[in-house]
């Protein structure tokens, strides 16, 4: 389930930021949807992929958290893949690969790990890593007006600014192509923010550790259900 979720959140992303992606026998559906329903569902599309991608280790090791939200987030695929690339294949894949998530349910039953601030250091450094690249494939894969195309240090400056929610110095084709650029990149930046966000600000919660006390507690516990002394009987040595 993990390794199928995986591939479901690469074709997600990849049809966010690839337009070749979108042709399709349905892509005459493309008339019907207003521009900022087509250019939210490719920065969604992206979004998903992405998060997609980092449940898919959650879900091999069966964790609970990993899956309601795997479960949450493969129907918004599915809408996605519907409204930006106007196919129903991707979308009969986001939900056919929900009936064994909720048929096999009680498989997904360990909880998630400690809590710690460093998660939150390493997730904002992960996504905005991430953010980049993808970014760059994003504004690369586009078409931009004019004939000699943007520099890669402009692109990068597109990059930069977009992930702030600015436009800016690349001007694209089209109107809707810079709308899905420019809501991409926002979807980025706005997942590495509150990523990041939760996990600073949701409480720690360390490891558990028995005591030496509880450890005392526990065994006497045992012993007396046992029926057992709580000590070696008098005049008898202890064996180790």
């Amino acid at each position: 389930m993990g390794t199928a979720c995986a591939l479901v959140g690469l074709l997600d992303l990849a049809a966010g930021v690839f337009p070749g992606f979108r042709h399709s026998r349905m892509d005459g559906l493309a008339g019907v949807f207003p521009g900022t329903v087509t250019s939210v569902a490719a920065a969604a599309g992206v979004v998903t992929g992405i998060l997609m991608l980092m449940l898919a280790h959650g879900l091999k090791r069966g964790k609970r958290r990993a899956w309601r939200a795997a479960v949450l987030l493969l129907p918004v695929g599915a809408v996605a893949q519907v409204l930006h690339r106007h196919s129903l294949g991707g979308a009969v894949l986001s939900t056919v690969l929900l009936a064994p998530l909720i048929r096999y349910r009680a498989q997904f039953s360990a909880l998630g790990d400690p809590r710690t601030r460093l998660r939150a250091v390493a997730a904002f450094a992960g996504l905005s890593v991430l953010s980049l690249v993808v970014g760059l494939f994003i504004v690369s894969a586009h078409p931009a007006a004019g004939t000699g195309g943007p520099t890669w240090a402009q692109r990068f400056a597109e990059v930069l600014y977009g992930l702030f929610g600015f436009d800016g110095p690349v001007a694209y084709a089209t109107d809707q192509t810079a709308d899905v650029v420019a809501y991409s990149l926002g979807g980025l930046g706005f997942l590495t923010a509150v990523t990041t966000a939760y996990l600073a600000l949701r409480p720690a919660s360390p490891v558990a550790e028995l005591t030496t006390g509880d450890e005392e507690r526990l065994g006497g516990t045992s012993q007396r259900k046992l029926g057992e002394p709580r000590g070696p009987p008098s005049g008898r040595p202890e064996l180790l």
